[in-house]
């Protein structure tokens, strides 16, 4: 089986970073204005080779579970509605990770330490903004 015929792989062959499908099926959704099937959001998802059904069928069934997605039944289908943007969706998932570890302090403190200059200065200037 050839690198991009993975079931984890991206549009390139190479690995999925965690989240990377989720995030460009909300940006999808947001995109059309409107409740997408599962078959119409995978047209409008730009992967050679194209994602099969059900990984879009299972990955939008995963956003439904984490409130990102409405779903209404449409015939035998149902139609995905976005409730958030990939920025939020990104954001949740950091809250829940920071949620899961009880140091609190030793998480964040690595997180800032492996930032690169500039986003260290949006982060501090963002701060900040949100203390005023």
């Amino acid at each position: 089986m050839a690198a991009n015929d993975q079931p984890d792989s991206d549009r390139h062959g190479n690995r999925r970073r965690p989240g990377e499908l989720e995030a460009e099926i909300i940006t999808a959704l947001v995109g059309a204005g409107r409740a997408l099937t599962p078959a119409e959001v995978r047209e409008r998802l730009d992967w050679s080779p194209p994602l099969s059904y059900s990984t879009v069928v299972t990955t939008l069934t995963r956003l439904f579970d984490k409130d990102a997605v409405t779903r209404q039944r449409d015939g035998r289908a149902y139609r995905y509605a976005a409730v958030t943007d990939a920025p939020a969706l990104v954001a949740g998932r950091m809250g829940r990770l920071l949620r899961a570890e009880a140091d609190h302090a030793s998480v964040l403190r690595r997180f800032v330490s492996a930032l690169d200059e500039q986003d260290e200065q949006l982060l501090r200037r963002l701060l900040l903004e949100a203390g005023d």
